[in-house]
């Protein structure tokens, strides 16, 4: 069995991977020997296209969606993207990694890879002149490494006293230093694959911290490096015997974990449109409008397990009401900065287990449908003033299936086939959620009725 080395990698016999994006942000590929490398981008890498339908259980679902056995289970060819070309600091010195988009053998992108969904909707903006500007924020959960064992979530020890999480560790920079070779191995893997990491800091859960990413005139990178922070949250804390999650609610009574999202566009000559002074003073208003408007319909994306609409409880920093607020971080849409080149929103509703293709699609296709009006968001809240009157997101992971699979919105942002699929595969795992009795509905229930 290949030993870790001090440095962080493995002995061993270095490999190649590819890898596409699954429907909920899970990464599937091929491990191959260095040699195979030609192979890899020449496209000669197949894969059977229903590997990105599959459930979050791994099932292919072929009896609701005809995708696999009752077509022939038939193969797509993986084309590599090459940017995304990185080494795994973990694995045996000269690993490397690539991502991949599913084709189908006449040349065309696969209509279930995430990958490509978000790559047409970027061509939507390109086609008007524009170029979406996007960095993302994850909050994640590391924990103690008994999980399997225990079947339950702890802190890590260091966070703990008897057993017992030390308290609220909000910017508490004792817990950074608890945690601190985990997090120096987390940022050693960051720049050993060039990620644009930028500040890390521990937010309110025990063991919860973020890690923001550094804003990209490229989407689809902008994508490919939060998933590839998550891939390297979970292998570091394998190095030091720890777990992480990106469970948008871990512990019932700890704080969720969101992916908070800050976007903006520019033109042709490189001018943020959003801004309000240099550029049109309505569009900034129009685009949060579209995000609000589209955001029931989308909620699927931004919270895609039946675990996700834990997080959004009053009175947390999780948004329950459509709101929007300049730098006010209890609105769904924040505008942290309205003037200059840094005009932007922060989309603040998804939770970290959301798939960041999938979160930019939804986010970007919303902004688009406010780039040509004058839409009204609404009254504004402030640290003085609430809006009344507001639309709420949903608390139940069904009604967000159902108010997704009949969405126009949705059918014109994932097309309709993909509509229909990433549907009822969330429709079956929202009934397997409502059929399963738990242990509350035992603690609570059994005793009394």
């Amino acid at each position: 069995m290949a030993s870790d080395r001090m440095d962080g990698t493995a002995d061993g016999d270095p490999r190649f991977e590819i890898l596409i994006v699954g429907m909920n942000g899970d990464l599937r590929g091929k491990q191959l020997p260095p040699s195979a490398e030609d192979k890899v981008w020449a496209g000669d890498i197949r894969l059977p296209t229903s590997t990105q339908s599959l459930d979050i259980w791994g099932d292919d679902n072929d009896d609701i969606t005809g995708l696999s056995l009752t077509i022939g289970d038939p193969d797509g060819k993986l084309a590599p993207d090459r940017r995304s070309l990185a080494p795994m600091p973990w694995a045996p010195e000269g690993s490397m990694q690539v991502l991949a988009t599913m084709h189908e053998f006449d040349g065309s992108p696969s209509f279930m890879d995430p990958r490509a969904i978000l790559a047409a909707v970027l061509e939507r903006y390109a086609t008007r002149g524009l170029t979406p500007v996007v960095a993302t924020e994850l909050e994640f959960y590391v924990m103690s490494g008994d999980w399997r064992e225990t079947g339950r979530p702890s802190p890590p020890e260091s966070l703990t006293y008897r057993g017992e999480p030390n308290g609220f560790q909000l910017y508490d920079m004792s817990a950074v230093d608890a945690l601190d070779g985990y997090l120096r191995t987390l940022r050693a893997y960051a720049s050993v694959q060039g990620l644009p990491a930028d500040a890390t800091t521990a937010e309110f859960g025990p063991g919860q911290f973020e890690v923001n990413l550094l804003h990209r005139a490229d989407a689809l990178a902008a994508a490919d490096d939060c998933l590839y922070l998550k891939r390297i949250a979970e292998q570091a804390a394998r190095r030091h015997g720890l777990k992480s999650t990106c469970m948008a609610k871990p512990y019932s009574d700890h704080a969720g974990s969101g992916l908070h999202v800050h976007a903006s566009i520019i033109d042709r000559q490189g001018r943020n449109i959003l801004d309000a002074k240099g550029g049109e003073p309505k569009r900034l208003k129009s685009v949060t409008a579209g995000l609000l408007n589209t955001m029931r319909e989308a909620q699927l994306i931004f919270a895609p397990f039946a675990n996700s609409y834990r997080r959004f409880q009053p009175g947390s920093f999780a948004p329950v009401d459509l709101t929007w607020g300049s730098g006010h971080r209890g609105t769904a849409i924040r505008i942290p900065d309205k003037d200059g080149p840094a005009a932007r929103i922060e989309h603040r509703v998804a939770g970290a287990d959301a798939n960041p293709y999938l979160l930019l699609a939804a986010i970007l296709g919303g902004m688009l449908t406010g780039l040509d009006g004058e839409l009204d968001p609404g009254e504004e809240t402030t640290p003085s003033h609430t809006s009344v009157n507001t639309t709420r997101l949903t608390h139940d992971f069904l009604s967000a299936v159902e108010t997704f699979r009949t969405s126009p919105f949705i059918a014109d942002i994932f097309g309709a086939r993909y509509q229909a699929l990433y549907g009822d595969t969330k429709r079956k795992e929202a009934l397997a959620h409502l059929r399963t009795v738990s242990d509350f509905d035992y603690r609570t229930y059994l005793p009394r009725l």
